[in-house]
């Protein structure tokens, strides 16, 4: 597992500079402008992605490089500076092929995040390689390296995470990403050579050794492609068989059918606890006016069927006070089940938009165990800025994930108690709708099938 992009981009860099056959860059958005690297790289390469990946094309002649991303993105690219004439100057080049995807849902995206180099190393999570992403753990009030491209202009801390994977898992992803490029360009990839050489990072030190990786996905029916609710279905899964707690990093919280799955364990006379780190205010105005009134009244559904004191959702600032984005995607349960992907908890990642996540399942293997609970302590450890050791003592004195993060609480950089304002009428009538935010594709302009964002839970309620 890596955590923020500053780790993810250089540890990508050195991988790619050990692709031999194939690259698949595959996006929400990709910014051929982002600065991989501070230092020079190895061998002379460029530290930009654009001119990194012309520079690979030219010394590997046997390397082809395929970037996809969703289609949206295009239009962005006139204004991108440099980006337009890269672009152009690939239009040309046998070695890159870069497409836009239109092939999802109306309204739909696609917002998988995967970087797969010749099936030997592949990344995915919740990290694109664009603009605005890149940060350290640090997440300082300022820091000189989170500018946008071309414009220079700061942006705010970003939280972000991801995953690599080698062995079977990496070709399975492989597999994956050329399923994508075939969907979107009618074309079929051949699968690169399986033995050979490793494109694993010198410098990146496994957290797992031979353990098996789950994959799962959601998918959007568009044409022949078929409806995929897989993560849907593992979220309902992993809230139901939790025992003790479920600890959740994720970018909107306004899922109608997780928030039951969560009610339903709420309702219980000994619960588990639900943590869930947040960010406190959506990025842009369409979704501050989306995701945060359906966030709002699905905490105050929540709040009322909480009866046991197990259910905190916080947002993380910097030691200014300043607002840090969690555009992570993690899942921990009971310290033995580690997820980490694309998929927020929103009702777009359940069925309409195209979503990839990895899960480890560490319930019958206790080293595996004991390392999802270091990354789950070293999670808190960095929204805290503490030692790891300083967080697992206190859980291990408290036996509470909501009462140890309620003890870390202070000052300087934290987790603080998200107490979203009340949305207007017309706001809490858009996040009832699902206007915005469907769950499938035929739910865009048809009557739904199933009840609107509260409607069951009331229901559960009244009961």
């Amino acid at each position: 597992m890596i955590v923020d992009a500053a780790a993810y981009y250089r540890l990508a860099l050195h991988a790619m500079l050990e692709a031999r056959h194939q690259i698949l860059l595959i996006g929400w958005d990709v910014d051929t402008r982002v600065r991989l690297v501070d230092e020079d790289p190895p061998c002379g390469a460029p530290p930009v992605l654009g001119p990194c990946l012309t520079w690979l094309a030219r010394r590997r002649p046997e390397l082809h490089i395929y970037i996809l991303a969703w289609d949206q993105g295009a239009i962005s690219v006139p204004g991108r500076g440099t980006t337009f004439f890269r672009m152009l100057r690939w239009a040309f080049d046998r070695q890159i092929d870069i497409k836009w995807d239109h092939q999802h849902p109306l309204d739909g995206s696609h917002h998988q995040k995967i970087l797969s180099i010749d099936d030997k190393v592949a990344f995915c999570g919740g990290i694109d390689i664009t603009g605005s992403r890149w940060d350290t753990r640090h997440h300082k009030d300022e820091h000189p390296g989170r500018r946008r491209p071309f414009t220079g202009r700061a942006y705010d801390p970003w939280h972000d995470a991801t995953m690599a994977v080698d062995g079977a898992a990496a070709s399975a992803i492989g597999d994956l990403a050329r399923v994508r490029w075939a969907c979107a360009t009618g074309r079929h990839l051949h699968v690169p050579p399986r033995a050979g050489h490793d494109c694993w990072p010198d410098d990146l030190q496994p957290h797992f050794r031979d353990v098996e990786v789950a994959i799962a996905r959601t998918r959007g029916k568009a044409g022949a492609v078929e409806e995929v609710r897989e993560i849907e279905a593992l979220f309902v899964d992993l809230i139901a068989k939790a025992e003790r707690f479920v600890y959740v990093e994720t970018q909107y919280f306004a899922s109608r059918v997780i928030a039951e799955a969560i009610g339903r364990r709420l309702a219980e006379p000994d619960p588990p606890e639900f943590v869930i780190v947040n960010p406190r205010h959506a990025y842009g105005w369409l979704d501050e006016r989306v995701m945060s009134p359906a966030r709002y009244q699905l905490i105050q559904t929540l709040e009322k069927k909480d009866h046991k004191g197990r259910f905190a959702i916080y947002a993380p600032i910097t030691k200014g006070g300043a607002d840090i984005y969690v555009h992570a995607k993690i899942m921990i349960v009971d310290d033995k089940v580690l997820r980490v992907g694309s998929a927020n908890m929103n009702n777009r990642s359940m069925g309409l938009d195209s979503e990839c996540d990895l899960l480890i399942d560490g319930r019958d293997d206790a080293e595996a165990s004991s390392r999802i609970g270091e990354i789950r302590t070293d999670l808190l450890a960095e929204h805290f800025d503490m030692e790891p050791a300083d967080v697992a003592r206190c859980f291990e004195e408290t036996g509470s994930l909501i009462a140890c993060i309620e003890r870390l609480r202070g000052h300087g950089r934290q987790l603080v108690p998200l107490d979203p304002k009340e949305p207007n009428d017309l706001e809490k009538a858009l996040a009832d709708s699902e206007l915005l935010d469907p769950e499938a594709a035929d739910q865009l302009f048809e009557k739904r099938a199933r009840p609107g964002l509260l409607s069951r839970l009331a229901r559960r309620r009244q009961g």
